[in-house]
């Protein structure tokens, strides 16, 4: 497929040396034509009053076509692979809210204004799909873009959100994802106004529903680059006006060689790392999707991202073909000890307390006093990696109780924490427990 023409944040980034060289150009869309909606007079243009309500007290787990098959999405996958998720036991697990991304939806609203499923690929609709999903016991998501057009020239919702808004609604959509692209900027308003403006008025649009569907906001992401200063603010208005935000660039495409995809997942982990600040229990930072599946990582890889991702209590979105999910991928992804980190009733980030070039060594308290810590080798050697119990932020014992959260070994460790010949490219998370 070829790359889009108005791309996501990262959607036509091959490897992690081509930001600075198109970061302009995937944080500024292009505005539309004169004739388009200014943000400004679209109608309920006023700010959302109050807060988004807590409806994701837990990291949202799930599936979402995005990364494996982009626009090559049906009927028949959507299903195929919620059936996967059940057949697995995955959903069983946690992932059970599965979102359709960009392109469902067909290029022109009907003579009503209303946005239409397109009806060779949905044949039955989307009240149907919802249907099928609920009676599965799964949880129906589904995407737009607060602005003109979605990032695939879909029409947007800048000037019927309300209406966007009470469609899902009689859907019975249960999580809305809603991106950035082609977001107009009228002459004397900022972008970061204008983002705030927008997004605040599909959040209360969906309030006024009354059916609680969880906000999950893409405006963060296109202002990674537009200094730390205002990117944060973005992320601070973003946990008000939804339940999660997608902090900064896409993760990698299915089609990106396994090396660009294993450089996207580092890439994404360090950026979302240093905004364990911003995070609080409910509003969740997003770094994206989890690729275990038929990537062509390799189970080391595979595991870190699903531990890295778990420790920094992000929302657990698997992006392959759950329908052909080799062996090694259900196994990382079903790893229980691991989603229960990630699931943690206490809702706090990790951090990094200890790093340098090819390593980080991260901690997160759990509801029960234990902490988790996890000793990541991003090298491409083996390394012995420790932490010393304090610096992990243990309290002060005798000798601690390790959990190894991948085998289920557990082991006794005095005032460091070790992790011998950590293999290039691998985790090793434990549950710790003091005596």
């Amino acid at each position: 497929m070829s790359r889009p023409p108005v791309p996501r944040i990262g959607r036509s980034l091959a490897g992690l040396t081509a930001v600075a060289a198109c970061s302009a150009g995937l944080l500024a869309a292009p505005a539309p034509a004169a004739a388009a909606p200014d943000p400004a007079r679209a109608p309920g243009a006023s700010r959302a009053s109050g807060t988004y309500p807590n409806l994701a007290p837990r990291p949202p787990m799930g599936w979402n076509n995005w990364s494996y098959y982009m626009c090559d999405l049906d009927e028949k996958v959507v299903l195929d692979n919620a059936r996967a998720l059940v057949r697995t036991g995955l959903a069983r697990k946690g992932y059970r809210t599965v979102t359709l991304d960009d392109c469902w939806m067909s290029r022109q609203r009907d003579a009503r204004g209303r946005l239409v499923a397109d009806p060779v690929k949905f044949p039955h609709g989307m009240a149907h799909l919802g249907k099928q999903l609920h009676e599965m016991g799964l949880k129906f998501g589904i995407y737009t873009d607060v602005g003109t057009l979605t990032c695939e020239k879909f029409p947007g919702s800048l000037g019927h959100f309300q209406q966007d808004a009470e469609q899902f609604a009689r859907w019975k959509v249960d999580y809305v994802k809603a991106d950035g692209c082609n977001v107009p900027v009228t002459p004397g308003r900022g972008k970061e106004a204008t983002f705030r403006d927008l997004y605040g008025q599909l959040s209360r649009a969906l309030r006024d529903t009354g059916r609680p569907m969880t906000f999950s906001v893409s405006a963060p992401a296109y202002f990674q680059f537009d200094g730390d200063s205002v990117w944060h603010r973005v992320i601070q208005w973003s946990s008000d006006v939804g339940n999660l935000w997608r902090g900064g660039r896409d993760i990698a495409l299915q089609k990106s060689t396994p090396a660009a995809k294993w450089a996207s997942i580092v890439y994404n982990f360090r950026y979302n790392s240093r905004l364990a600040a911003f995070q609080r229990p409910g509003r969740w930072n997003d770094p994206d999707f989890l690729l275990a599946g038929a990537a062509g990582l390799n189970r080391q890889e595979m595991q870190s991202q699903l531990s890295l991702w778990a420790m920094m209590a992000a929302p657990l979105i698997s992006s392959t073909d759950l329908a052909d999910l080799p062996a090694a991928a259900r196994k990382v992804l079903g790893n229980e000890r691991i989603i229960a980190v990630d699931q943690d009733a206490l809702g706090v980030q990790g951090r990094v307390v200890a790093q340098d070039d090819d390593s980080a060594v991260l901690s997160k308290p759990l509801k029960n006093g234990d902490r988790a810590i996890a000793l990541f080798n991003s090298g491409s050697t083996p390394r012995t990696l420790s932490v010393t119990a304090r610096a992990a932020g243990l309290p002060e014992a005798g000798s601690y109780r390790l959990h190894d959260l991948v085998t289920g070994r557990r082991t006794h460790g005095g005032k460091d924490i070790v992790a011998r010949e950590v293999p290039p490219h691998g985790t090793v998370l434990y549950r710790v427990t003091p005596n």
